[in-house]
Order: structure tokens, then C-alpha cells, then sequence
């Protein structure tokens, strides 16, 4: 009983940190290239973010040769910044491309990328359905085309993106 316990867990957990069906990540990511700052351009709403505007993503290297997350936005409604901070782990060894983060304890979600600019100047995030999907840029914008397109990709794959959240920058003081 015990082991169909923990089999039934495991599956449950991974199935928080997979890919929603029909999508796919992309074949690789530096963690090198991808470590620093992104700023948040557009995102589908969830409580831990609403209402959040200059949002950004911080990944380092961790000691243990995981990734460290620290995602800050500001809320204008409370006049102050909100922070969480987290980890982030390979599903696979040496396969970033899909990883699983935690912000709470023991439990994963899904961090999936599904496009990479080959310049690293801009990514698209997917958790394991399609209710998570963010769109990120090393700079506070993107010109319109690529934004576009990235949004065209989204919607091709089904996610909501008349949902899609298009966060501002330059609020915060």
C-alpha cells in the first residue's frame, strides 16, 4: 500500500512540472546564456502575480548546481514591492530547457520553454497546462513584431491569449 502511495504521488507531482499536451520545449538552453534578469511582457493571470506591474525574473547559480529564482513586481495598489523568492532544477541532468521550480517547500511546478530567441533576447514560458504561459525580453519591451509572433505561436498551440496580461514597466518608483 505504501509503495502505490508513493507511485501515485510521484505521478501527481510530475504531472505538475510536465508539458501541457501537443507542446513542446525547444531543443536546448544555456543556463549560462539564460542566468540574469528578464522582464515580464506578457503573462495569463494568477493570484501570486495580479495586479503586479514592473515584474521581473532574477536566475543565478545555486551551490548545488541549481538555478536560484527571485521574481519581483511592484504593486501599485499597495504602493510596494512583492517578491518571491525559489529554486529551479532540471527535469532531466543537463536539459534546461525543461525545469522544475519551487517557491514552497517540497512542492515543483513546471518551467517549460517553448521559444528562445537564439540571442537570448526574448523566451516563452509554459507550466504544465495552459493556463501558465509567460512572455519575458532581457529589455522592459519588445518591438510589436516579435511580440506578434510570439502570441500567434501561443494561440497556435491553444493557450488563451486573449486572456494574455501585458505587464507595464516604468510604474514602480
Amino acid at each position: 500500500m505504501r509503495k502505490l502511495l508513493l507511485a501515485i504521488l510521484a505521478t501527481l507531482l510530475a504531472a505538475c512540472t510536465g508539458l501541457p499536451d501537443g507542446v513542446e520545449s525547444v531543443a536546448t538552453v544555456d543556463p549560462e546564456r539564460y542566468l540574469g534578469t528578464w522582464y515580464e511582457i506578457a503573462r495569463l493571470d494568477h493570484s501570486f502575480e495580479r495586479g503586479l506591474s514592473d515584474v521581473t525574473a532574477t536566475y543565478g547559480k545555486r551551490e548545488d548546481g541549481g538555478i536560484s529564482v527571485l521574481n519581483r513586481g511592484y504593486s501599485i495598489e499597495d504602493g510596494e514591492w512583492n517578491q518571491a523568492e525559489g529554486k529551479a532544477y532540471p527535469l532531466q541532468a543537463g536539459d534546461y530547457s525543461q525545469l522544475k521550480v519551487s517557491f514552497f517547500g517540497p512542492f515543483y511546478g513546471g518551467y517549460n520553454v517553448i521559444a528562445l530567441d537564439p540571442d537570448y533576447r526574448w523566451v516563452m514560458v509554459v507550466g504544465p497546462n495552459r493556463g501558465y504561459l509567460w512572455i519575458l525580453a532581457r529589455e522592459p519591451g519588445l518591438p510589436q513584431p516579435v511580440l506578434d509572433e510570439l502570441v500567434a505561436q501561443a494561440a497556435a498551440l491553444d493557450f488563451p491569449t486573449d486572456e494574455l496580461i501585458y505587464v507595464k514597466h516604468g510604474t514602480a518608483p
